[in-house]
């Protein structure tokens, strides 16, 4: 059969708070001590009162308005009650029957064609602690588990979506631009690796002619867009699987093995009601107002997609090159520095795309650490137009020029690695390369253009790269023919 494949996702987002959502603790625990950010409240001791973060609201408000959500004037925060070692209180604050914002949307685009993905919810809640279990990464085979309550009370938004996603690249080109969006915002770093940003995938596949359809799969905690991907794939295959087998899909939570890249059953999915959801008793109802949502309206900074829009119109650039350049907000105020010093869009574009996000990615630096200066790249253009320096000398330097924090055009010189452009050394390099090899010599006259790539080779290599390579092309070319 031909399966429709349903798919929603659930995302957390850690807000960017200098502490936790209802306690004074430091939210940022990842590189902490176990256990040393913690209080009576995060906690949860006997009597100690939860007090609301002011930023956490501030926050989820300019979320809600990033993603075109009605912000809701009144709402309430409620207890979700479940046991489990890693949650002191037993249970977490979390907005579940009046969350605050709804009905938002966010377009993407896959293969060329838009997609309005639904946004249901975007709610305030505390996040839960982590466990860390010895000889194992699950609790499954562990010989014994220690918990780490640091996380406790660290804030989240939690985004809803509906289930309007109908294929996995569609999953991960929507994490993607949420990710971008909550950064530009200055909301949630977009960390996966850090869990600044988790996913949970609900899927299902329907067979539309028939009417079959296949219980909800919920794959929890994926941490990297490129597993969002996987994992979905991967139970795309195997829903499909059961059901041509005319069996039952279980409803339950599965997790993804990154190793085995298939999931795995965790338990039974548990249902709302499970939880005992009841309106928090310690925290008053949440009234924001129009005055405050209009404030922060006016605060929103330039979106990805706005930003996208605008590099295509104002640099010519190509889709492609400004979608990646507008996906980070360092980057792209980077490449307009650069853009606007060398008075060249696209080149600019073409090295930051190309060799500075090369390094940034080896060294997973940011484009702050490299230390470079937008007037480093108008003195390498510069030398590359005036012949000076080739490209590849060009490129061949950058990483000296970042790690000696020097202008390109000193190491060009201290190193004497200027274009050689003297016809009568590239002709002498290029007669000794023809009087090493006249096999090849007289295959390129026999009409094996594909030879002359073994010349200009030859000719770069005796002159360390540094020979102008456009020059060495004609002039072997002329040579081999005489």
């Amino acid at each position: 059969m031909m399966y429709r494949t349903v798919i929603g996702l659930e995302i957390h987002a850690q807000l960017q708070t200098k502490t936790k959502a209802f306690c004074s603790c430091p939210a940022d625990v990842f590189e902490l001590e176990p256990n040393t950010a913690i209080c009576p409240v995060c906690t949860g001791q006997p009597g100690a009162l939860p007090v609301l973060n002011e930023n956490v609201v501030d926050y989820a408000i300019m979320a809600g308005l990033a993603f075109n959500c009605t912000l809701n004037e009144r709402s309430v925060f409620d207890r979700k009650n479940y046991f489990y070692p890693d949650l002191p209180k037993g249970y977490q604050i979390t907005q579940y029957f009046f969350p605050i914002a709804e009905n938002g949307y966010l377009d993407i685009e896959v293969g060329g064609v838009g997609k309005r993905v639904r946004i249901r919810r975007i709610h305030i809640e505390e996040d839960a602690g982590k466990m860390i279990h010895q000889g194992t990464d699950s609790i499954t085979g562990s010989t014994g588990s220690h918990l780490d309550l640091n996380r406790c009370g660290v804030p989240l938004i939690e985004i809803v979506t509906e289930p309007d996603l109908e294929t996995p690249a569609q999953a991960k080109v929507f994490m993607e631009l949420l990710r971008d969006t909550l950064r530009a915002l200055g909301v949630c770093s977009g960390d996966m690796e850090k869990g600044a940003l988790r996913c949970d995938a609900n899927i299902s596949m329907r067979d539309d002619a028939s009417g079959l359809s296949s219980n909800r799969v919920e794959v929890k905690n994926i941490n990297s867009f490129k597993f969002v991907e996987k994992a979905l794939e991967s139970e795309q295959e195997r829903i499909s699987a059961v059901l041509d087998a005319g069996g039952n899909v279980a409803k339950e939570t599965r997790s993804w093995n990154f190793a085995t890249k298939e999931t795995f059953s965790m338990r039974s999915k548990e249902e709302e009601n499970d939880y005992r959801y009841f309106p928090e008793p310690d925290l008053p109802v949440l009234m924001i107002t129009q005055d405050r949502i209009g404030r922060l309206r006016e605060s929103l900074p330039e979106l990805p997609w706005q930003k996208l829009r605008r590099f295509i119109e104002q640099y010519g650039l190509p889709e492609y090159d400004a979608s990646v350049l507008s996906s980070s907000g360092e980057v792209a105020c980077f490449y307009e520095e650069v853009a606007r010093v060398t008075g060249k869009p696209k080149e600019s574009s073409n090295w930051i795309m190309g060799e500075v996000m090369r390094i940034m990615n080896e060294g997973d630096l940011s484009i702050e650490s490299l230390g470079l200066k937008p007037e480093y790249f108008k003195e390498l253009f510069e030398m590359i137009d005036s012949g000076r320096i080739s490209n590849s000398i060009a490129k061949e330097i950058l990483p000296e020029v970042i790690e000696r924090k020097r202008s390109p055009a000193s190491i060009v010189k201290e190193k004497g690695l200027e274009q050689i452009n003297d016809d009568g050394v590239i002709e002498t390099a290029i007669r000794e390369a023809m009087e090493s090899n006249p096999k090849a010599v007289q295959q390129f006259r026999e009409g094996k253009e594909g030879v002359l790539g073994y010349f200009v080779g030859a000719v770069m290599k005796a002159t360390r790269g540094k020979a102008n390579p456009a020059r060495v092309n004609e002039m072997a070319r002329r040579l081999l023919k005489d």
